[in-house]
């Protein structure tokens, strides 16, 4: 046979082989899509193999399906940059075919910064002045964002992609301006603007700022009137409700080491120094008043228990009410003044401890009588007021608030009832065998049901208070007259009360809204540009002693850094702290001055006696005849900085008066009693007698005792 190959064969071989040839030729890719991206959008992208939609594997910089740095692509091309990619820079999108042989294609892809959009901001005044700080709230933002005023660049702080801010210096007069956002890229040519409202801090004057101060703290200083001043009034009871709890140390027992005059001259020592140099004013003032409304009194507990009361009226000011009352019930201060510590179920046919269930209604919460939203009596058909609860409903609580007595050293529930040791320092404790578990019949239609636990029943008790109409108009009301006036309009309690049932997002008791609502109600305000507005209070004893020794810079300078030696000063003029006679505090909120149809509580503690012991009060502050403080009256201290702080020379009487009539009477002195004090001690010929006896007939005056 030959060898040779026929014509046939060679005509297969040759077909095999073009056909192999033809197989193994390179596809051709091309690719489509957007060849620039913005953060934050998405690009879709499409591959076409010899002309026609094929399969293919995408890839981002070299990475099948993309990167964590560079962002994921899908099967489908679908492409979203990463966010961390910097703008300006290009990514590679790729398609490679899935057949053999690979064949690919490239875009190059350029990332541009995101639009911005704004969707809020301010222009809020740091100070009385030129200075303001603009906020800018929105999405898209960068690092490179651009603020722009008017068209015009300004310095710009990155905060976060939503937030912008700027230091800005505007004129005086200044109501709007226009802001924009520009993120550079040439892709944006303007920026994107809005208009926005200019928001700025009223001026605060000396005086009103003193007011303010008088009102919200334990005494104005001149530290805090400039500060005031600076910042505003919003901006200040800001501050103050961020300012921690300055917190009361608890008594040891025995007390001997930190407290050799006993553990009332302990607790009266930690109270003073905390009224007369804590940061936290406001809370402490507000406490204050609280303590006034929610009694507790050594002269029925241990003063042991005060630390630990104090401390959770301080941090209660500005939380919720409910939570207060919560606290304030299972206090073992008030559990043993009021009777709830150690109050056992009672057996069949007798009732439980009716003590604090009845003070808790009628002097902490709800009063004696149906209110209405203003304060004023609901009358019924034949003009009589309406009674809260009844003696039944009373019984009931009691039953309610049965079990409590003291916790274990630990706070935990101790292992009998009653515990005999007490625990001053931690709440009450509940056990469930001494509780009173029936069903009761509350107050806002509810209805504890049977079997109950004692901290169920608690909460029920709360809930059932809490809730009841007349706590807003009669918590509202008490507060006002401790802070700002005696006598509240039935309008000014009726705004103060809606904000305790609303504060504006839907939450009732926000004592932080409450507390704001009467500091700023216009009839709180009245006074600071009319004198002759109605309304303000007899400064209490503890009041008028601290605002004096704040105003003038006291130095404590007893020897062991005490402060109870304050008491001995107010306790003539019938008040030291936590030592009211009674659960009706040192005064009733109700007092009315006889004669007239004015309510003026604390003019129930005013008498010939205490006038005069007020004057000789004032004699022993001005002339430093205190045992436990040292004043300095000389003309180049205190008196002298608040002068030149107004612009008088405390050399000059009548300069002088015009400072002290700002520094303690918020600048409402009679003008004819100004000239008066400043023509008699223009005669005498020592300036440190002029500083001394000003002063003394300033703060001895009607217009220093009564807080306008």
């Amino acid at each position: 046979m030959s060898t040779s190959s026929s014509p046939i064969v060679l005509m297969f071989l040759l077909a095999t082989c073009s056909g192999a040839l033809q197989a193994q030729a390179p596809a051709v890719v091309s690719l489509s899509g957007p060849s620039q991206l913005r953060l934050g959008g998405t690009g879709q992208y499409s591959a076409l193999v010899n002309g026609v939609s094929g399969a293919v594997v995408w890839s981002v910089n070299g990475y099948a399906g993309g990167a964590g740095s560079s962002g994921p692509i899908s099967t489908s091309g679908f492409y979203t940059p990463a966010l961390s990619i910097f703008a300006g820079h290009s990514v590679t999108i790729s398609a490679a075919t899935v057949a053999t042989p690979v064949s690919s294609a490239s875009l190059s892809v350029k990332i541009l910064n995101p639009l911005p959009t704004i969707t809020a901001g301010s222009v809020t005044q740091t100070a009385p002045g030129t200075s303001f700080v603009l906020t800018v709230s929105g999405s898209g933002f960068v690092s490179a964002s651009q603020l722009q005023l008017a068209g015009v660049n300004t310095a710009t702080t990155f905060l976060s992609s939503t937030e912008l801010q700027s230091s800005l210096n505007l004129a005086a007069g200044t109501t709007s301006i226009t802001v924009g956002v520009l993120n550079p890229d040439a892709a944006q040519k303007s920026a994107v603007t809005q208009t926005m409202t200019v928001q700025t801090i009223p001026p605060v004057s000396l005086a009103q700022a003193t007011r303010l101060l008088d009102q919200s703290t334990f005494g104005p200083t001149l530290g805090a009137v400039q500060s005031v001043q600076q910042m505003g009034v919003a901006a200040y009871l800001n501050q103050q409700f961020a300012t921690p709890t300055t917190r009361m140390p608890a008594i040891p027992n025995p007390p001997v080491t930190i407290c050799p005059n006993g553990t009332f001259a302990c607790a009266q020592s930690s109270f003073w120094k905390i009224a007369l140099t804590g940061n936290d004013q406001l809370r402490q003032r507000v406490a204050f008043a609280l303590s006034e409304i929610f009694v507790v009194s050594t002269d029925m507990v241990n003063a042991r228990t005060i630390p630990s009361y104090q401390n959770l009226l301080a941090d209660d000011a500005f939380g919720n009410f409910s939570q207060l009352v919560n606290d304030v019930a299972t206090s073992p201060a008030m559990g043993a003044y009021l009777n709830m510590l150690n109050s056992n179920a009672a057996p069949a046919g007798q009732i439980a401890n009716e003590n604090f269930a009845r003070e808790l209604m009628q002097l902490f919460t709800t009063g004696l009588y149906l209110l209405n939203a203003d304060g004023s009596l609901q009358l019924n058909g034949q003009g009589m007021p309406q009674p809260v609860y009844s003696q039944t409903q009373v019984q009931a609580y009691a039953r309610a608030l049965t079990g409590w007595t003291y916790a274990n050293a630990s706070g935990g529930v101790p292992t009998s009832f009653p515990n005999g040791v007490p625990n001053f320092d931690q709440p009450m404790r509940a056990i469930e065998v001494a509780h009173d578990m029936s069903a009761k019949a509350l107050l806002s239609g509810v209805t504890l049901p049977a079997g109950q636990t004692a901290e169920q029943d608690l909460s029920g008790v709360i809930d059932s208070i809490f809730n009841h109409p007349n706590v807003g108009p009669f918590v509202g009301r008490q507060l006002i007259q401790h802070l700002v006036t005696g006598n509240p309009s039935p309008a000014y309690v009726g705004r103060v009360a809606a904000v305790f049932a609303n504060d504006g997002s839907g939450v009732r008791g926000d004592m932080k809204a409450v507390i704001t609502a009467i500091l700023t109600d216009p009839e709180a305000r009245a006074a600071d540009s009319d004198p002759t507005a109605a309304g303000g209070h007899l400064r209490e004893p503890i009041l008028y002693f601290t605002g004096i020794l704040r105003a003038l810079q006291f130095t404590n300078v007893d020897p062991q850094g005490r402060y109870d030696g304050a008491s001995n000063y107010t306790a003539p003029l019938g008040e030291t702290p936590y030592a009211a006679g009674s659960v009706f505090n040192f005064f009733p909120p109700s007092y009315v001055i006889p004669g007239s149809a004015i309510n003026a509580p604390e003019f129930a503690q005013e008498n010939t006696a205490a006038a005069t012991l007020r004057m000789t009060l004032a004699d022993s502050i001005v002339r430093n005849h205190l045992t436990s403080f040292s004043i300095d009256m000389s003309p180049t201290s205190f008196l002298g900085q608040i002068a030149s702080a107004t612009g008088n020379p405390a050399t000059d009487s009548a300069n002088l008066v015009t400072a002290l009539n700002i520094l303690f009477t918020h600048a409402q002195m009679a003008p004819t009693l100004q000239s008066a004090i400043a023509a008699n001690a223009a005669l005498l010929p020592d300036i440190g007698q002029r500083v001394r006896v000003s002063t003394w007939l300033v703060i001895s005056s009607n217009f220093y005792k009564i807080e306008q």
